[in-house]
């Protein structure tokens, strides 16, 4: 058996790491079946209608890779527009969103799933997807994470849908404290693991999407999951000190935001925290979150821009490290929720084309099969001497500030991993705007991200932390243990 670290979002997605791992499962196999209960039992945050990004570290120490899952713009041969309408929670500060059917894109996780399985997993396909069925049909609580969100949306998302507002209110209209099973989720999952990723884009449930959405008045058909890839890049390389970290390339803004800042750090803190320390990141936030708002989420090729600023200078994570040497890092999303449930599947539907920060072209601007943008940036870190590890965080525009925070503390700023993590953050909101409102964290927060790391050092010593602003679970699974 395969020695295995393992961060997660909550208890029931630990357990499943945990279950794959005792099954002889490695990294990999560990982090996907972890994320796919989260896409199970983390409602309001991801579903199995998501987007998502996985960085691996291959065991042989060879160069990582990213598998890109992210969300597709759908609309192949259809008028775009229609279907949706807009809402203004609280939530994250206080935020514009887009939901309803025409918000819908064409989800990419499942398919980024199947990939790195193939590439990097051990189990059988249907191993990895037995403990989400298994959470599905037997019910789950929200956890305090969904529950935070759903106070704030629960009606003005999750209401207007019939299927959804019944499965997370009580018969008072109040978010439910009972235990959740949705109406043929477990069927959908059960699917998912005879027939493979494929199910959710040329098979049976795809074509029940598709044909949900476009008959609610969306945009997202069948032919836009039928046509749907991933797309394996070489992951975005940062060397700090005597470590070589890769996150996400672009399409993801996230990974790009994150190499740029880590670079910018320059090596600091190279200490315990001080204001002058503090100051920087402020700086260093400031100077790459406001390039990003002016120059990157415009533009029209990503790639080149993004290559010109480094070389001048909701969502759920599941970390996992094993003692091969392997590391994968696993971030989905489903932005929102569009608030529907597709019908006869179970399945909360994403409103990625509706997360306004994110669409600066607007609602269908971009044309049918082109990436949309991402904040995500699931990132692997390898050490000269061999230690190896995964990292990551949801949080909307946070995350690659929590991660960039967690990481400098970790890598130069002599914290332990958990010491990293559980150190108050700093986040620079709308940088450079005339509403820029600089955030520091004087009490633990979920604003600030929920950053899941695992760790496997140069002897084998499994270490995994989890962010107390979440309720976030670790497991080490060890051959004895």
């Amino acid at each position: 058996m395969t020695d295995v670290a393992i961060a997660a979002p909550n208890e029931a997605s630990a357990n499943a790491g945990e279950q794959v791992a005792r099954a002889g499962g490695n990294a990999v196999d560990a982090a996907l079946a972890a994320a796919l209960v989260t896409m199970v039992n983390e409602v309001g945050l991801v579903s199995l209608s998501s987007g998502g990004f996985v960085t691996v570290q291959p065991p042989d120490g060879s160069a990582p890779y990213t598998v890109d899952g992210w969300m597709d713009m759908p609309g192949r041969g259809r008028e775009l527009g229609g279907g949706t309408w807009d809402i203004h929670t609280e939530y994250g500060g206080g935020v514009h969103v887009t939901i309803g059917p025409g918000s819908v894109a064409a989800h990419g996780s499942l398919a980024a799933f199947g990939e790195t399985h193939r590439r990097g997993g051990r189990l059988p396909w249907r191993e990895i997807v037995a403990p989400a069925i298994d959470v599905a049909r037997g019910g789950f609580r929200l956890s305090s994470a969904s529950r935070y969100y759903l106070d704030y949306v629960h009606d003005s998302i999750f209401g207007w849908d019939d299927t959804s507002r019944a499965a997370v209110h009580d018969e008072q209209g109040e978010v439910t404290t009972e235990p959740i099973v949705v109406p043929d989720l477990a069927a959908s999952l059960e699917l998912i693991a005879a027939e493979g990723p494929s199910a959710m884009y040329d098979g049976e449930l795809g074509r029940l999407i598709g044909a949900d959405v476009l008959e609610r008045g969306g945009i997202l058909g069948p032919d836009d999951l039928a046509a749907y890839r991933p797309v394996t890049r070489p992951s975005l390389a940062t060397r700090i000190g005597d470590w070589t970290l890769a996150t996400t390339p672009p399409p993801s803004v996230g990974g790009v935001c994150v190499a740029a800042m880590l670079r910018m750090l320059d090596g600091h803190p190279r200490g315990p925290w001080t204001d002058e320390d503090i100051a920087l990141m402020t700086q260093v936030q400031r100077s790459v979150l406001g390039h990003r708002l002016d120059v990157l989420d415009h533009s029209g090729d990503l790639e080149r821009d993004a290559g010109r600023f480094l070389e001048s200078g909701s969502t759920a994570h599941v970390s996992a490290t094993d003692s091969e040497g392997g590391g994968c890092a696993v971030t989905v999303s489903s932005g929102y929720f569009s608030g529907m449930i597709a019908t006869g599947t179970g399945i909360w539907l994403n409103n990625t084309l509706g997360e306004q920060e994110l669409n600066a072209g607007g609602l269908h601007g971009r044309p049918p099969g082109s990436r949309l943008l991402s904040n995500m940036a699931p990132t692997v870190g390898r050490h000269a001497d061999g230690t190896v590890l995964a990292i990551g965080s949801p949080g909307a525009d946070r995350i690659t500030t929590a991660i960039v925070q967690v990481l400098a503390g970790f890598v130069s700023g002599g914290l332990t991993l958990q010491e990293a993590v559980n150190h108050p953050r700093v986040h620079v909101h709308r940088a450079g705007r005339p509403e820029e409102v600089v955030k520091t964290e004087d009490a633990l927060s979920m604003y600030f991200g929920g950053v899941g790391a695992a760790l496997t050092l140069a002897d084998g010593h499994l270490v995994a932390a989890a962010d107390p602003r979440r309720d976030g679970a670790v497991r080490l699974v060890r051959e004895g243990s």
